[in-house]
């Protein structure tokens, strides 16, 4: 009977591991079915989409509970898409989300990626100051868009009148715009990296900074109004994922330009000077501005849409659980 009992005692250890392994097993297969399925628009992918890039091929979707789907979306047609129910958040914040909010759809920007936009003003070696492009052709991504919006305020606030530049749409992809420079179709462009770095090389010259004057947000999340009220913890997981990530960029340089090289399909040089740019328009906590909110309703009224309308905060943004999220991450709020 000793001997018995010294038995049973021996595999007891055994025995719990597997009544332990048997508990965890239906708790891992219910926290699978607990991922919450969610999808997110993305106009293109280029540096501004970086954090969202990061979020979901670091696995930081999937670790905080989600199983998101990125899908790409012309810009134009997300309002629709997000009343629709055909997606549930856009990965970005500028003039056109606000435009859309303000135009009557219910959606509200929710997070910032970056503080301000990376473009310059690049031109060919014998024109090097502003006066000297004045009646000259200019490159812009698109007429009434971000940049062309940007660019504008830039000027104005150097006490320069844009009408004295004539400005030529030329759409695709930034690359485009700078052949037109190479070609001499055009005198000037409005690049962003790495392009900006190439035309460098090839002796263009930086006149103008045009991020650097104006504090107008780049990425970011919007959602609709709905959303924030009915589903704030999946929301505030779409959050912090992009957060999280955004802070890892920050930390890990090597780990982000196998990422942009690989994704974003640029050289590591060129990977390399984009991230340091890229640095320095990252939003710390990524709670939107009233600030920032301001200039993209004053970009949108430059256009003469909505111009005698007084708009808030809280018309076109929530910055509640972006806030809550900065907090539980130990950031300082002002």
């Amino acid at each position: 009977m000793r001997k018995h009992s010294k038995s049973v005692w021996r595999w007891l250890p055994q025995l719990i591991a597997v009544i332990g392994l048997a508990w965890s097993l239906p708790a891992r297969a219910d926290a699978q079915e607990r991922r919450v399925k969610a999808r997110i628009s993305n106009a293109g992918f280029t540096i501004t989409a970086l954090p969202l890039l990061a979020a979901k091929d670091w696995g930081v979707f999937t670790a905080n509970g989600l199983d998101m789907e990125v899908i790409l979306m012309q810009s134009a047609l997300v309002p629709a898409a997000l009343t629709q129910g055909d997606i549930d958040y856009q990965a970005g914040v500028g003039p056109a989300s606000v435009n859309a909010t303000l135009a009557g759809f219910q959606t509200r920007a929710i997070w910032f990626s970056s503080d301000k936009i990376s473009y310059w003003l690049m031109a060919k070696p014998q024109f090097k100051t502003l006066e000297s492009l004045k009646a000259k052709k200019v490159a812009i991504t698109g007429l009434g868009g971000t940049v062309h919006i940007a660019f504008n305020m830039a000027l104005e606030k150097l006490g320069v009148n844009p009408k004295d530049f004539v400005l030529v749409s030329i759409g695709g992809q930034q690359i485009q715009q700078f052949l037109s420079l190479e070609s001499g179709y055009v005198d000037a462009a409005l690049l962003s990296p790495p392009v900006t770095f190439g035309a460098e090389k090839k002796g263009f010259y930086k006149v103008l900074d045009v991020g650097a004057m104006v504090e107008m947000p780049g990425g970011g999340l919007t959602t609709l109004a709905k959303t924030i009220q009915e589903r704030p913890a999946e929301t505030k997981r779409v959050i912090r994922s992009l957060q999280l990530a955004k802070d890892e960029i920050r930390r890990s340089k090597p780990k982000t330009l196998e990422l942009i090289v690989r994704l974003l399909r640029m050289d590591k040089e060129a990977a390399s000077e984009t991230y340091d740019q890229f640095l320095t328009t990252l939003s710390q906590t990524g709670i939107p501005t009233r600030t920032g909110m301001e200039i993209l309703v004053k970009s949108v009224q430059s256009q003469g849409r909505h111009v005698d309308r007084k708009v808030s905060f809280t018309d076109i943004a929530d910055d509640r659980l972006a806030t809550e999220v900065a907090k539980e991450l130990g950031y300082k709020i002002p």
